[in-house]
């Protein structure tokens, strides 16, 4: 691949200032470079943000996404969701500089621009694949009528505010059990800081291959957080003696209505999501750093880097 030919993808929050300016600055330094810059072509507000600048458009009538060299992502991790959407027919590697408040899967603060764009043109990065979920929906008499996938978290929740939502958990082709709930939220490690962690699911280290199983507000004396193998099938079935609906909700993103006698079949997914990262800090720092850990005390031989 020449460098006439690399295509570097810019995706950014074109709401906020900060990232509409941080986009700006990665366009130029692609141009500079004699590269190719390439914007989303269902984001008609960033596309007006750098509409005095020369672009071209992912997808219809523009460059192809197998064509995408790496996607430098400006925003939190909502943000980096919507650039996983984008790319993962090509599993293109994402690198995020964080613009919003956590962010979780951002390898760089909002002072990192300069240093993602030096790093990403210059093909100075490691590719961290990390695991997704693949997600089905069938109906009462089996068939599938929704497909998607997750990075983070696939849940199932009540839709209407005033009732329980009944279900039944079934865990490779066995039964766990059955009980009233706000709803279930199947995680990966990569989203065990999310969802999983706000409903009270435990921290997976990324480097973990496992499945986080976590009921909400369950009316169940056992309705503990479970942590499962990579290779489980969990299955949830809205029965059909509920009065209401159900909805399953896809890193928050991607949504579906789910009649009472639906199934949801949520499995580890056979296509990663390649995150491009910069330096090797543990995940202990990452933690320490998201949350703001209390770490007075500590002995260890050595400063980490937080």
């Amino acid at each position: 691949m020449t460098d006439a030919t690399r295509n570097i993808l810019v995706v950014a929050h074109a709401l906020r200032e900060n990232t509409v300016a941080g986009a700006r600055r990665v366009v130029e330094a692609v141009h500079a470079a004699g590269l190719q810059p390439v914007v989303p072509g269902d984001d008609p507000e960033l596309a007006a943000a750098l509409g005095d600048l020369d672009t071209v458009v992912l997808g219809e009538g523009g460059i192809d996404v197998t064509d995408i060299e790496v996607a430098i992502v400006l925003g939190g991790d909502g943000t980096i969701l919507r650039a996983a959407e984008l790319v993962r027919a090509a599993s293109v590697p994402l690198l995020g500089v964080n613009m919003g408040h956590v962010g979780f899967l951002a390898e760089l603060e909002a002072d990192g621009v300069d240093e993602a764009i030096r790093r990403a043109l210059a093909r100075d990065y490691e590719i961290h694949e990390r695991m997704t979920l693949s997600v089905e929906v069938r109906d009462a008499d089996g068939d599938v009528v929704y497909s998607t996938w997750a990075l983070n978290e696939a849940t199932v929740e009540k839709a209407s505010r005033e009732r329980m939502l009944e279900v039944v958990i079934e865990i490779d082709d066995r039964p766990l059990s059955a009980f009233g709930c706000d709803g279930v939220v199947v995680a990966t490690p990569t989203g065990s800081t999310a969802y999983n962690f706000s409903a009270g699911g435990p921290v997976v280290w990324p480097s973990v291959q496992a499945l986080c199983l976590v009921p909400l507000s369950a009316h169940a004396l056992f309705a503990r957080p479970v942590v499962l193998g990579p290779e489980t099938s969990v299955s949830i079935d809205v029965l059909q003696r509920n009065q209401g609906r159900g909805v399953l909700w896809c890193d928050g993103r991607r949504s579906h209505d789910l009649p009472p006698g639906a199934r949801v079949v949520v499995r580890r997914s056979g296509r990663p999501v390649r995150l491009a990262r910069l330096h090797r800090s543990a995940f202990t720092d990452r933690l320490v750093r998201k949350f703001q850990l209390p770490i007075a005390g500590w002995r260890g031989g050595a400063e980490a880097s937080l």
